[in-house]
């Protein structure tokens, strides 16, 4: 992006949020607004139009899922809006929802496993720009739901490992390095896991997360 990112932040802590909006600011980042609560993050969004959405899980009233199911009202309404759960829990079933519905621009990071702010900060630019960025905590609980309805089962061992990394928002370049191999083997891996889920060429589905989250929405 040639301007500052404008970003909304929906966290119930009252010195976690102002936290953020201090660590936002520092680094260049326009924050359009900072709330305690689903509605008025939902208020926020429509007045503000920002880029990214940061989103707590867990808020008022209940302290459930008020949260993610927000983000994923505020996904339908405003397509091109960037969500970053920022949260102590892992909810597969509604962040598979969110990811399979169009998985670009997704984030999902574990509060107590952000070792390093230049990480975070990654992670919130990368959702920004319509990638992804998901904890491998995340996506191992989410691969583990996967498991259960045995869609994984199809996947040779490499392609599994292949999944997994893709999964963490990696590219083939990066699952070259990380699993020393070739970029050309990769991109075979991939469209083997592809095909073996039945997976076509498509606009608007996000292939790459469509591919570990397709099964985990019933």
């Amino acid at each position: 992006m040639d301007r500052p990112v404008r970003i909304a932040i929906a966290e119930d802590s009252a010195i976690l949020r102002d936290g953020l909006v201090q660590l936002l600011a520092d680094r260049g980042f326009v924050v359009t607004d900072a709330v305690s609560d689903p509605d008025a993050l939902r208020r926020s969004i429509e007045r503000d139009r920002p880029d990214v959405a940061i989103v707590d899980i867990r808020m008022p009233p209940t302290f459930t899922d008020e949260g993610l199911r927000a983000a994923l009202d505020l996904r339908r309404l405003h397509r091109g809006l960037g969500i970053l759960l920022f949260s102590q829990y892992i909810e597969t079933r509604y962040a598979a929802e969110l990811l399979a519905d169009d998985a670009a621009g997704i984030g999902y990071l574990l509060k107590d496993r952000v070792a390093d702010v230049s990480d975070f900060v990654e992670a919130l630019m990368r959702v920004a720009s319509g990638g992804t960025a998901l904890d491998p905590e995340v996506v191992t609980q989410l691969l583990g739901a996967a498991r259960r309805t045995t869609s994984i089962s199809v996947l040779s061992a490499r392609e599994k490992e292949v999944l997994s990394l893709m999964a963490e928002g990696r590219s083939n370049a990066a699952i070259a390095r990380a699993l020393v191999i070739s970029e050309g083997a990769v991109e075979k891996h991939v469209a083997n896991i592809f095909s073996k889920f039945d997976l076509p060429v498509s606009e608007s589905d996000h292939r790459r997360v469509l591919a570990v989250l397709r099964h985990l929405d019933s």
